[in-house]
């Protein structure tokens, strides 16, 4: 029998959830917006995958929070992506599909060496509310200020970036630098959020917001607050719907997003 809509508020792991979801769906979209101009979107799931190395070599270690192993695997990973792609020995889409692949290969046999891992292992595919704890929150709430801190005092030269590497570097801009950081926040939003939304699917929320927000044809900041309120909203109705329905919350997080998402096409069409 599913509960009513105002008894999921009286649970306790729903308070957890929902602050936490709430940080995530600030963070990943501001973050995301750079990363879907920069026609680099697939990073995020890319990253994704790389986190599940971190939380697989975490649960078969013994570690009691997978999601700092995670944390840290990803960070390196970013460090390791943009410096390829900046020295030009593979093309950017080349290196996100062999660490993507390559990743997840990883993954599969680190869930094979353990058994009982994979019964730990699904929550972080797909998410899983119950399992977030004051700790969690708290540390994302830190990260989240950080990020948003960081994000507010580079945000022209982040700008400048995004649309044009080369333009910047003439600027004396130290676009390698940005770029190493910008993708280690992308890196750490992705491995603290998996809890709620899941390795599968976070990468989504990270970039269907801003697709929404963008068919709107706003300015970019106006894009940016947008897919803000756009990912806020996913959060909130995907995690009511979750509990309510009993079903993963990085599902209904995500199917969320992807009805704003054609809502906002039909409503651009409109202003065409």
């Amino acid at each position: 029998m599913t509960p009513d809509v105002l008894d999921i508020f009286s649970y306790g792991f729903m308070h957890r959830a929902l602050l936490a979801g709430l940080l995530i769906g600030v963070v990943a979209p501001v973050i995301g917006t750079f990363l879907v101009v920069r026609r680099y979107a697939i990073m995020a799931d890319t990253l994704a995958h790389v986190s599940l190395v971190g939380v697989a070599a975490s649960i078969l270690g013994g570690l009691t929070n997978p999601v700092y192993g995670a944390a840290a695997v990803s960070v390196l990973a970013s460090i390791g992506i943009e410096e390829l792609r900046a020295r030009g020995r593979l093309f950017g889409e080349s290196v996100l599909a062999l660490f993507l692949s390559g990743s997840l290969a990883i993954a599969v046999i680190l869930v094979g060496l353990g058994r009982g891992l994979n019964v730990n292992f699904t929550q972080y595919l797909f998410g899983s509310i119950t399992t977030v704890t004051w700790t969690n929150v708290a540390v994302l709430a830190g990260f989240v200020t950080l990020a948003l801190m960081l994000v507010a005092v580079t945000y022209r030269r982040l700008f400048l970036i995004a649309f044009d590497e080369d333009l910047a570097r003439a600027g004396g801009i130290r676009v390698r630098v940005y770029n190493a950081m910008q993708m280690a926040l992308a890196a750490l939003a992705i491995s603290l959020s998996i809890q709620i939304v899941g390795a599968l699917l976070i990468g989504a929320l990270m970039v269907i917001p801003v697709l929404a927000a963008m068919q709107l044809r706003r300015s970019f900041l106006a894009t940016m607050v947008i897919a803000v309120g756009f990912s806020l909203v996913s959060v909130a109705v995907g995690l009511v719907a979750s509990v309510a329905l009993d079903l993963a919350s990085g599902g209904t997080i995500v199917l969320t997003a992807l009805i704003l998402f054609m809502a906002s096409l039909l409503v651009g069409k409109k202003q065409t």
